[in-house]
């Protein structure tokens, strides 16, 4: 398995995770926007040996401020690090990129998900109420500090 950086030839890869994920994918046309707009976006996909894409991870950049758009593996990629690995692989290429806080919502039902967002150095910072739909269900809003993110690397802290 590799991490790198979402090409626009990906769309389609990254639209069936999104769909195998999601109770309300977004459409391939917005995926592939996404893509067509690297100076506001940053998008990772984690791909196997044969290039099929396994998950993806994506930020949309707003000045010194990243916000996570999605995480989303395939079924049988869960739960075997990748996850923390894509995010990991995202945050750091959005610190270097400038970014000093990184925003997302999460479902306040997914454990797993908030578990690994608070090992990165994310804390809630407030709840928006019945954000998702299908189902419908409340959103934590959380926020991770460049300051926050213990792993991040000596080459990043000599800027501060």
């Amino acid at each position: 398995m590799i991490v790198r950086k979402a090409e626009g030839a990906d769309a389609q890869g990254i639209f069936d995770v999104e769909t195998e994920s999601f109770s309300v994918p977004w459409s391939l046309q917005a995926i592939s926007r996404e893509l067509a707009n690297p100076s506001l976006t940053m998008y990772y996909v984690l791909a196997d040996e044969d290039g099929t894409i396994a998950g993806y991870a994506g930020l949309w950049r707003v000045l010194d401020e990243g916000q996570i758009t999605n995480i989303a593996l395939r079924k049988q990629y869960r739960r075997q690090g990748y996850g923390e690995l894509l995010l990991r692989v995202l945050m750091e290429a959005a610190w270097e990129d400038g970014c000093s806080d990184i925003f997302l919502e999460v479902r306040v039902s997914n454990i797993g998900a908030l578990h690994l967002y608070r090992k990165l150095g994310y804390q809630v910072l407030s709840v928006r109420k019945n954000y998702y739909s299908e189902p419908e269900e409340d959103a934590y809003v959380m926020d991770c500090k460049r300051e926050n993110y213990q792993w991040i690397t000596n080459s990043y802290k000599k800027d501060e």
